[in-house]
């Protein structure tokens, strides 16, 4: 298959349903009904500043992988550059939901949520570009997708002020973008039917994580 002509079946054939088996789980389905406990919207703040600092340190580090590579290296600084701020961003939504700032210093990962960051870093790490952005084009469409979510239902439902949802509303808009970035460095690198064998597995992954990621905030946030 011809490198573009992949890319858009990733999205058709693995993104586009795991978005709606993201929006299908109970976390959403509470958050557009208003009944999701505030104790669960603490869950994604807190599970999502300590995974924002790990992937930023991802980051940095593979501005140092591809430092050789000029296209790869300033991919990476751009990402670097557009992500430094997100674990401030969110950790502001959690303070609005009363989160003190020690609850940010002291939040240990859980299982789906470590397992979800460790995989990413991963793929950060060691795995080839394609792979490696295959995580980003995944992860960047669910979080555009659910950020729209957030952004929608909780001023509608939990009569937050607009500074708890900047993290949102930057994400609904700049996460466009990243996937974009990331496709076109899947459809330079995908080039072999191995390589593109492994990204459609790794793609696969990658949206059961994020769906497990927020079934594990449910549960465990009760």
């Amino acid at each position: 298959m011809d490198q573009n002509s992949f890319v858009d079946s990733l999205v058709k054939d693995i993104v586009t349903p795991g978005l709606e088996s993201l929006m299908q789980t109970q976390y959403f389905e509470e958050l557009r009904q208003g009944k999701l406990s505030i104790r669960r919207l603490q869950g994604f703040a807190l599970q999502h500043y300590i995974t924002n600092v790990a992937l930023n340190k991802g980051f940095a580090l593979c501005m140092v992988k591809y430092a050789h590579d000029a296209d790869l290296y300033r991919h990476f600084a751009y990402q670097y550059n557009e992500e430094q701020y997100h674990p401030d961003l969110v950790k502001q939504f959690g303070l609005a939901l009363a989160l003190k700032d020690e609850d940010f210093q002291d939040v240990v990962f859980i299982f789906e949520c470590l397992s979800h960051t460790g995989a990413a870093l991963r793929g950060m790490l060691a795995g080839s570009p394609a792979e490696n952005r295959t995580w980003a084009l995944v992860n960047e469409s669910m979080v555009c997708r659910y950020s729209e979510e957030f952004a929608t239902y909780l001023p509608k439902n939990y009569k937050l002020p607009d500074s708890a949802l900047e993290f949102f509303r930057v994400h609904w808009i700049a996460d466009q973008d990243h996937t974009q970035r990331s496709a076109k460095v899947i459809t330079r690198y995908a080039n072999t039917p191995k390589e593109q064998e492994r990204v459609r597995i790794i793609a696969q992954h990658a949206v059961r994580f994020k769906v497990a990621k927020f079934n594990g905030i449910y549960r465990e946030y009760s």
